[in-house]
């Protein structure tokens, strides 16, 4: 099942996608997937990010050959840091390449959706906290990154976070493929089976630091294969069986 999250008419609404048509939902899917009768095609809609979470939480080096591609060590538990929810844009906006860096690079990551709230959740009980999967880009501007020596600046320009288009609920994210191609040239693919930590285990693990909301995202970490962009590439991140993100760099004005 894939979820959307748009503007129709003004007005905000969450769908069901099924064969191009959205089926407006009654309230939002962390209250229950309850179809209310209105559809609409999707050419018809602004797609917004599937969600709009409190909290986004990403995780550095959780595969092994992007640890290596950058020299360092293998971590023993999860690394976190977070980006902030203005970082945010949708499937098909544009990202800003801002004047302050000089090196901007595409992440290319498996997205969990947190569906309900938890705390202190085992392993075993993170999937059923989880409603679904998406696609997301941890745009990295990385020369700051390496300036500042951690990477809240780097990571946190407005358009830094593109997430969407869909949530898909129904795929083992184990099974799934990331990646990115750079001007229809593929850059980054890796199967997420070569995570250093599964999603149930980065969710377990987070639970245990800061309570979960509904819609909070982690975003799982990008294989090796990082790279620049430049004002006027597009670039897609493609996990099939969930969707592909698609957003265009500019400079910004």
């Amino acid at each position: 099942m894939k979820i959307a999250r748009y503007l129709h008419k003004g007005h905000l609404r969450y769908g069901i996608l099924e064969d191009g048509l959205l089926y407006e939902l009654e309230r939002t899917p962390f209250t229950g997937i309850r179809r209310q009768g209105r559809t609409c095609h999707l050419e018809e809609v602004e797609l917004l990010t599937p969600v709009f979470p409190q909290k986004i939480i990403a995780v550095g080096l959780n595969y092994r050959d992007h640890a290596e591609e950058f020299g360092l060590p293998i971590p023993e538990e999860p690394v976190l840091f977070m980006k902030p929810p203005s970082s945010l844009l949708p499937h098909g906006r544009e990202i800003v390449y801002p004047s302050m860096s000089r090196r901007v690079d595409y992440e290319a990551e498996l997205v969990l959706v947190c569906g309900k709230e938890c705390r202190d959740v085992s392993v075993r009980e993170a999937a059923s906290c989880i409603l679904g999967y998406t696609c997301g880009n941890d745009v990295t501007a990385r020369d700051l990154q390496a300036r500042d020596g951690q990477w809240t600046r780097a990571k946190s320009f407005d358009t830094f976070c593109p997430l969407g288009p869909f949530i898909e609920t129904e795929v083992d994210p184990l099974r799934l493929t990331v990646e990115l191609r750079l001007n229809g040239e593929v850059r980054q693919s890796s199967p997420a089976s070569n995570m250093i930590f599964s999603p149930a285990e980065l969710l377990s693990f987070t639970s245990r630091v800061m309570t979960l909301y509904p819609g909070d995202v982690i975003m799982t970490g990008t294989p090796s294969g990082v790279g620049e962009m430049r004002p006027g590439d597009v670039v897609e991140v493609v996990i099939e069986g969930v969707g592909t993100l698609r957003n265009e760099v500019v400079a910004s004005s």
